[in-house]
């Protein structure tokens, strides 16, 4: 996954023409101000993966294929009400917070808040729950993410093994520029790769 969050649209262009497809972005109403740029690319996914307020539900369900940061059965249910009205499906990742990290959204893991969100998944008909995204402590030495990348995997195949009703757990997105060789090694399906392909962002 490309991350163009700040990226101005002839910039995803670039990357488009070099076959990426797969794009992520951090905040609905920075997309929302550059799609009407990017609409005849017509096969391009785009993902939420930023943060997402629940008053932001309705816009997001509108913009995006997916959301890759659930954190909340009360977004959940926001998203699925937005999406339902839409007539759309809209599939989406939970977010874990693996390292426990006040600062950091995400569910914890064995949490009755992260239960009560998979046991919910039947009846939220409008989502797709396809698995989990995490985003680990940073850490200057890649290999220090390496055992919360092996607990989400844990996670995400013990999960697996209940076989929870409307709740697939295919998908693992985990792993970013500094640090995606170790998700890959530790299970990742997705890396969310921004500076490696667009360079550094410009201080604000």
């Amino acid at each position: 996954m490309a991350v163009s969050k700040t990226q101005p649209p002839d910039r995803i262009r670039e990357a488009y023409a070099a076959g990426q497809r797969l794009f992520g972005e951090n905040r609905v109403q920075e997309f929302g101000g550059k799609v009407e740029a990017l609409l005849d690319l017509k096969d391009a996914d785009w993902h939420m993966i930023g943060h997402l307020q629940t008053n932001k539900a309705a816009k997001t369900a509108e913009l995006f294929r997916a959301v890759d940061s659930v954190d909340s059965l009360k977004l959940a249910e926001k998203l699925n009400a937005a999406a339902r009205a839409l007539g759309r499906k809209l599939e989406i990742l939970v977010e874990i917070n693996v390292g426990g990290e006040s600062a950091k959204s995400g569910l914890v893991p064995g949490s009755s808040a992260l239960e009560d969100l998979l046991g919910s998944a039947p009846r939220l008909d409008a989502l797709v729950f396809r698995g989990l995204m995490t985003v680990p402590p940073l850490t200057s030495d890649p290999q220090g993410a390496r055992p919360y990348f092996r607990n989400l995997r844990e996670l995400r195949d013990t999960i697996a093994s209940r076989n929870l009703p409307s709740v697939a757990m295919d998908e693992l997105s985990m792993g970013m520029s500094h640090d995606f060789e170790v998700a890959i090694e530790e299970g990742s399906t997705c890396v969310r790769v921004g500076t490696a392909i667009f360079g550094e962002r410009a201080k604000a």
